[in-house]
């Protein structure tokens, strides 16, 4: 027998039986199994999250039923834009503070919901097959070193430590005319990996998860601001509940080894 007829039956056996004691009114039964329902929320990610975050995102789902979750990845500029003119956002995390605070002092995010999740560190990397025997910074002067790729800083917060880091260097003036230009940290790395450029400044994950390749100088923490990964729930999100789960899901045991893996370092 079909769900609609056994409701049908179970429905008419309940009016005969209350009709029979003399009751007036009957309950109505439900037609439809209202936990059933599902969310769908979409969080906004700096773009060298991606990897970190799809291994993470089964694990999620799977211990919350009803949820879903759908991703943009981009550089965290172009994300906050499109969150201040009315993307239907339900978490943001940038890869830098800039962006976060833009936010927050637009009143978009909920404070309380704001904190650090990650931390990264800035690499230089080169081509698997480059000979380039590099051991400072100073080095990309070399005028045989032609073309260095990084972010757009004004976009990219990779970009705009790549310039913190040239100019603490004092090398930022000789190498404006080298650089090209990436609209996300992928971009910067794909035009290394095709070898359409000598060099470009990643993060230690980007070029962690590429063989393609490899690392020649990691920048110290002296040469740029913190590289921290802020999170915070949008403030328009109409999943509030399975929004904030999901931001307290990535401070997990289970997301924290993943972000480990891939070599982020988790925040204090």
């Amino acid at each position: 027998m079909k769900r609609k007829q056994v409701l049908a039956f179970l429905g008419g056996l309940l009016i005969a039986l209350t009709g029979s004691l003399g009751c007036s009114t009957v309950a109505p039964v439900p037609t439809s199994d209202q936990s059933t329902q599902s969310t769908t929320l979409l969080i906004a990610a700096a773009a060298s999250l991606q990897n970190a975050l799809e291994e993470i995102d089964p694990i999620f789902e799977a211990t919350n039923p009803g949820i879903t979750v759908s991703y943009t990845f981009a550089a965290s500029g172009p994300l906050q834009q499109q969150i201040e003119q009315g993307a239907p956002v339900d978490v943001f995390i940038s890869a830098a503070t800039k962006q976060m605070d833009a936010l927050q002092t637009k009143d978009l995010i909920f404070s309380e919901t704001r904190r650090n999740l990650l931390t990264n560190q800035l690499v230089l990397v080169v081509p698997q097959n480059s000979r380039l025997q590099l051991t400072s910074f100073q080095q990309l002067t070399d005028p045989n070193i032609k073309k260095i790729s990084v972010g757009e800083p004004r976009s990219v917060p990779a970009g705009q430590y790549a310039e913190e880091l040239f100019n603490n260097a004092g090398i930022l003036d000789q190498l404006r005319t080298k650089f090209v230009y990436g609209n996300s940290v992928r971009s910067v790395l794909g035009t290394v990996e095709s070898g359409n450029a000598d060099a470009g400044i990643v993060y230690a994950t980007d070029a962690k998860s590429s063989n393609r390749v490899k690392s020649a100088l990691t920048a110290t923490a002296t040469l740029h601001t913190p590289i921290v990964y802020p999170i915070a729930v949008i403030k328009a999100s109409p999943n509030q509940q399975a929004a904030r789960a999901y931001a307290q899901f990535l401070s997990s045991k289970q997301s924290h080894a993943i972000f480990e893996k891939y070599g982020f370092g988790i925040a204090p």
